[in-house]
């Protein structure tokens, strides 16, 4: 049961886009003896043809110059890079444009109230860059969301603030399951590593701990979930941080002791500060506003009038309302059960499908 709910806060919190290769590429951990994964960060450039910064407040990263726009909603405390590997997919086999955006408080959007992350203010962002962007004669807009994002996703479509939309894709986020999984959110975001020795250690930890599984999107993905601080060598948040090679839990504490005093020794007689990376989103402080995000979203989904497309790990992840919703035909489904909940990161190559290309 334990592994269960732990997968609905990971299935809450991923944000995996499809990826090259889908499978092959890097969903299957086991490897060779000897064998080293590379844990190097990519660059957003790889899959992305430019950024854009939306009145100098939205980070936008964009693809192709002609065709439907697909705009897509990363999940909680992820940002656009989770959507590169996916991007890339697609745009190698349909003409479209793509516009991945960082949600406030997220990645490199820079808003003046960015504690502010309820359901209606988010999804005015999303209208105000469709206007940003295309003014009154916006093009066709196939909206795609992931988790958080599908959830915004859904109240953007349901306010009719992107006029032009010409479908919804929900990726992994059903009201009920949801709204379970959030009761116990708290102390799953709690046994997370509050700080990385580095960025690459931050990528192996997301590949280990199953929170992308795919590890070409973690090594472009997580440099949008994390960023880079510089503290003095004294301070304590730096000794608990998962350094190199992710430390061994059953590491004996004074054995841990003495070598945190000796790196700090070390530390002091070269550079008084010490960078580590931590989380870009205190996702823990957003918790007033869970509730909001998915509460009567099954009815909302339902309620759009543009055609529907829900993408699932899982069948049984389906509630009540959208049980009799699928069965009077209400909206198009999809269940990829080999996905973790990054589904779009873990198998690119299988949400480009279902999204009709």
């Amino acid at each position: 049961a334990d592994s269960m709910e732990k997968q609905l806060h990971l299935n809450l919190l991923a944000s995996r886009p499809p990826m090259a290769g889908g499978f092959q590429s890097g969903s299957k951990m086991k490897m060779g003896p000897g064998r080293k994964r590379d844990f190097t960060p990519l660059l957003w450039s790889q899959y992305f043809e430019t950024i854009e910064d939306v009145e100098n407040i939205f980070r936008l990263y964009c693809s192709g110059s002609s065709g439907p726009v697909l705009l897509l909603l990363h999940g909680g405390g992820h940002s656009a890079l989770s959507w590169a590997v996916f991007t890339a997919v697609i745009c190698s086999r349909i003409s479209c444009r793509v516009v991945a955006m960082d949600l406030r408080a997220h990645g490199d959007t820079k808003v003046k109230n960015p504690e502010d992350l309820s359901a209606d203010t988010m999804a005015k962002d999303v209208g105000k860059v469709v206007e940003a962007l295309y003014g009154e004669s916006p093009p066709p807009i196939m909206m795609i969301g992931h988790s958080m994002g599908g959830a915004i996703a859904v109240h953007t479509a349901s306010a009719n603030l992107v006029p032009s939309l010409l479908g919804l894709c929900v990726i992994d986020v059903v009201e009920g399951t949801a709204m379970d999984a959030l009761n116990s959110m708290q102390n799953f975001l709690r046994s997370r590593p509050k700080t990385f020795k580095s960025l690459e250690n931050a990528i192996e930890w997301s590949v280990k701990s199953g929170q992308i599984r795919n590890i070409e999107s973690a090594r472009v993905s997580m440099g949008g979930q994390v960023k880079k601080c510089e503290e003095s060598a004294n301070n304590p948040s730096v000794s608990n941080s998962i350094g190199e090679g992710i430390i061994e839990e059953e590491e004996e504490e004074e054995g841990a002791e003495e070598s945190n005093k000796k790196r700090m020794k070390e530390d002091d007689q070269e550079v008084k500060k010490e960078s580590f990376y931590t989380w870009r989103v205190e996702l823990s402080k957003t918790e007033k506003y869970w509730d909001g995000w998915f509460r009567g979203l099954s009815a909302l989904f339902l309620s759009c009038s543009v055609p529907k497309l829900l993408l699932l790990a899982g069948v049984d992840r389906l509630d009540k309302d959208l049980t009799i919703g699928q069965m009077q035909g209400k909206f198009q489904m999809q269940v990829l059960p080999q996905c973790g909940h990054a589904v779009h990161e873990d198998a690119p190559e299988k949400v480009r499908v279902f999204s009709g290309s």
